[in-house]
């Protein structure tokens, strides 16, 4: 059988046309038709980790009553046609589940180097980056040391427990030099 289309989710699909193989056992119950059935589908898809295209396969089991009126199921069950029943919903709805959120290309893909890009499966063993400390690499070109590490001239180095920079500035920030928090009142 065929595969209809758009058969898929996300990252991972079965390609439109693809040869689907069924095995299908109906059961007549009261009130319609058992279906037990277990599709095999050929899957192709994008690799979650490093984005590669890929191919695979995947077997799905699914057991669905297909009701000969509607009844007290509602509109989640599936209902028969006269003496026709079509596998397309259940086949649909039970393949789309099983297919993975985030399908790989192999359970051991390594993925892709976050700062290149470059796949690192293709990578040289030794593939690494120079450490720029990130988004603070900018501020050591405002500020930098001379050759002895000192800092640049005219800045003030103080250690845990030193009072501010300004000598005319306070401990907790107001000009007035008292220890009251900013915007109390005195009494």
């Amino acid at each position: 059988m065929p595969a209809p289309a758009e058969l898929g989710s996300g990252m991972v699909r079965v390609p439109e046309g693809a040869d689907l193989h069924l095995e299908v056992l109906l059961e007549d119950v009261s009130g319609g038709v058992l279906v037990t059935a277990t599709v095999a589908a050929p899957l192709a898809g994008e690799c979650a980790r490093c984005l590669n295209e890929f191919t695979s396969s995947t077997r799905v089991k699914f057991r669905e009553l297909f009701a000969a009126e509607a009844g007290g199921s509602g509109d989640d069950g599936y209902l028969l046609d006269g003496d026709l029943l079509d596998l397309e919903a259940a086949l649909r709805d039970a393949l789309v589940l099983e297919l993975p959120l985030s399908p790989l290309c192999s359970e051991d893909c390594a993925g892709m180097c976050a700062v290149c890009g470059t796949r690192l499966a293709d990578a040289e063993p030794d593939h690494g980056h120079r450490d720029d400390s990130g988004v603070w690499a900018v501020l050591k070109d405002l500020f930098p040391a001379d050759a002895t590490g000192a800092a640049p001239a005219g800045s003030q180095e103080r250690t845990a427990g030193e009072g501010p920079a300004d000598p005319g500035r306070a401990q907790n920030g107001s000009l007035t030099g008292t220890s009251r928090p900013a915007g109390s009142k005195e009494r």
